[in-house]
């Protein structure tokens, strides 16, 4: 899911998905929607001549007209009992775009079918607008469907740079849930090297969670841009006063492929004072397939007090032993 960063994937994921309080100022910035229209329901028989009229237009190229009586019909279509229906209604309002943002927020917030609610989630992962921010901040913390709340969050994040505040304000309020951190957390990582500026100002936040958030989001920042300053925060995290921000630090070394750079930069974590934080570091030398750490492996196993620690530990040094006799081999 973290790879559908265009439109396209963000219709491959749809296709595959078929089947509070939060910095209160952010919430109360935006009044109440209030319906564009009476409330439409479809019959299944209309639900299906609509739906058949929108696939043509869509297999034609054709825009859907933007009138709001026909968004209407077509948000009622999200809550089709039949997956394929409520796909082509969601890739309709889609192809429709901001126009129907106010009606697809107003059913977000509302409607009392989670189906709807969910549906209308994921099509605005489709428009991608910065409008719909506050009223998916709102479900994020206020619906209670899981699911509605991670569509939220893919939908923010598809907004870019613009979601990066609201994402922030989730994982520094104390009283977020585990859930909403997680969440959070991944629509910072999807937002990724799109926001690069932004990162770089979360990994120094004073926020802990935060911190941690951005140190895990900057892997792509640094895959993709090459990006000095955000590798420069990744070494700084390694001796932050947190552990779990030098946790973080250390699994992005491990997923970034460059063991000439990572291998030292870890080494010493297998001596650090938090036993995550020295599981986290024989995990990434193992990925890395760092064999120069060998030695420090082996000195850190017999050091080694923690009864959670040490078969990380024996494991990581035997997949490098037994990689260091296949290179031995050749």
């Amino acid at each position: 899911m973290l790879r559908a960063a265009t439109p396209a994937g963000w219709r491959l994921a749809l296709r595959q998905e078929w089947a509070l309080d939060c910095h209160s100022a952010l919430i109360h910035q935006t009044p109440p929607l209030t319906p564009v229209s009476a409330a439409i329901s479809l019959s299944e028989e209309e639900a299906a001549l609509l739906a058949a009229e929108l696939k043509q237009q869509l297999r034609c190229g054709d825009r859907p007209p933007g009138d709001q009586e026909l968004i209407q019909k077509m948000v009622a279509g999200l809550g089709d009992p039949r997956g394929l229906m409520r796909l082509t209604f969601a890739e309709s309002l889609g192809a429709v775009g901001p126009a129907a943002v106010p009606a697809l927020c107003q059913a977000l917030r509302t409607h009392a079918n989670v189906t709807v609610r969910r549906a209308a989630a994921k099509t605005l992962t489709l428009i991608g607008d910065p409008v719909a921010l506050p009223d998916l901040l709102a479900a994020l913390l206020n619906d209670p469907d899981p699911v509605v709340q991670g569509s939220a969050v893919g939908a923010m994040a598809a907004t870019g740079e613009c979601a990066v505040e609201a994402l922030i304000a989730v994982l520094s309020n104390a009283e977020s849930t585990s859930m909403h951190l997680g969440l959070a957390s991944w629509g910072l990582a999807f937002v990724g090297a799109r926001a690069p500026e932004a990162l770089r100002r979360a990994a120094r936040s004073a926020d802990t969670e935060v911190r941690t958030a951005a140190i895990a989001a900057l892997g792509e920042q640094i895959q993709s841009l090459d990006d000095e300053q955000a590798r420069v925060l990744v070494i700084e995290a390694l001796a932050d006063p947190a552990d779990q921000v030098r946790a973080e630090a250390a699994t992005l070394l491990g997923k970034l492929h460059d063991p000439i750079w990572a291998s030292p930069l870890l080494q010493p974590l297998l001596r650090d004072s938090a036993e995550q934080v020295r599981k986290n570091a024989a995990l990434s030398l193992m990925k890395l397939r760092a064999l120069d750490a060998i030695p420090e492996l082996e000195v850190a196993l017999a050091a080694e007090a923690s009864d959670q620690v040490k078969p990380v530990l024996q494991v990581s040094l035997q997949q490098m032993r037994n990689h260091q006799q296949a290179v031995d081999d050749r």
